[in-house]
This record gives C-alpha cells, sequence and structure tokens, in this order.
C-alpha cells in the first residue's frame, strides 16, 4: 500500500489514511483502544500520537503491537 499521508480526523475520532491508489481507510480510535489496558498517562501518549504522529499510530495498529506500546510508555512513567 502506497501511502500519501495519514491524518487524525476530530470529527469521526478516526485516523485517516489515503493512499494512491485512491482508497482511504480509517481507523476508529474507539475500536482500536477499547481492549487495551492503559492507565491515565498512556492513555494521554496514545491521544497525542493519534494526532501528531497518525501515520505510527496506524503502524502500531494494523501490525497488532499497540498495548506493547503502551507498556512501554507506562514503563517509563514508573522509571
Amino acid at each position: 500500500m502506497n501511502i500519501i499521508y495519514a491524518e487524525y480526523n476530530i470529527y469521526h475520532n478516526s485516523v485517516d489514511i489515503c493512499t494512491y491508489a485512491g482508497y482511504i481507510l480509517r481507523i476508529d480510535c474507539w475500536e482500536a483502544e477499547k481492549n487495551l489496558k492503559t492507565t491515565p498517562g498512556s492513555e494521554c501518549a496514545l491521544n497525542a500520537l493519534a494526532i501528531d504522529n497518525p501515520l505510527e499510530y496506524a503502524r502500531l495498529y494494523l501490525d497488532g503491537t499497540m498495548q506493547m506500546w503502551i507498556d512501554a510508555e507506562d514503563s517509563l512513567e514508573i522509571g
């Protein structure tokens, strides 16, 4: 998939990815995060990631590594 850009869509609380082929992939942030175990700090970091770096947010979700990223964020808070 050749990606043109990704952006956070405030109206749908989603990350929208546009491709060269003309497709739009919409990742619903609520659905993506509903089964994750977060702390208030990691939830804030996850929200900031979706807004500031939506392509990385999408990669973590599509790779299935979002919980690992959250766990790493939480370990940084403890240290």
